[in-house]
């Protein structure tokens, strides 16, 4: 499906110390002592939190969050790839992803094409120059469990100019050295709020008689 993108860097989460609670204050009829001892308790406040924030920092280090295998970067780098070959109109790098009995589920619901079909209705506009953009804003990808590590899937949020926000879900197979794409879906999510009138819409499309 023909489009253009504008590129969206991957938001990175990161983690913020709540900030410290207010200091006690002392009125005037406060005793030095009192004064004393709250300095004190606030030493000690400040080297256990400084011992928290150590032990904190250390984990954090030494078991990373979203840790990925070996087999989930390829994938990402894949998928990442045959996006980047769409987009710059280069057919034979995009369809050469593909396993050899591949699939592409266009966002249409007749849209089911094999890689030749595919192949056909793309191939006309890739020889004009026109490519379409999906730039991957989020990304999952799942190893299926078994020795072989030879099956993944995945879902992405993509980024796209003319639609907005889109998703693609699919699975890859490793062939050789390589992993190809199984089955790519792409598809416009709806906010939940929006749901009923697009769903009227739709039925009502559908309702309608075909020429």
């Amino acid at each position: 499906m023909p489009d253009s993108a504008v590129p969206n860097a991957p938001s990175v989460s990161t983690v913020r110390a709540d900030p410290s609670p207010p200091l006690l204050g002392g009125g005037a009829g406060v005793s030095r002592c009192s004064l004393a001892k709250r300095g004190k308790w606030r030493a000690a406040g400040a080297a256990e939190g400084a011992l928290l924030a150590f032990a904190f920092l250390t984990l954090a280090v030494s078991t990373p969050a979203h840790a990925q295998s070996a087999e989930q970067v390829q994938v990402a780098a894949t998928l990442d790839t045959f996006h980047a070959a769409a987009a710059r109109a280069d057919g034979a790098a995009y369809f050469a992803l593909f396993a050899p009995d591949g699939v592409f589920i266009g966002t249409d619901v007749h849209e089911r094409w094999t890689v030749a079909d595919f192949k056909a209705y793309a191939q006309p506009f890739f020889a004009r120059g026109k490519g379409w953009v999906y730039k991957a804003r989020e990304r999952h990808v799942t190893l299926a469990p078994g020795d072989c590590r030879c099956v993944a899937w995945f879902d992405e949020v993509l980024d796209s100019q003319s639609y907005g926000t889109a998703r693609g879900t699919g699975a890859l197979v490793k062939v050789g050295d390589g992993w190809k794409v199984a089955q790519y879906a792409l598809s416009f999510p709806i906010p939940n709020d929006l749901a009923d009138g697009f769903t009227k819409e739709i039925k009502a499309y559908e309702a309608r008689p075909k020429p």
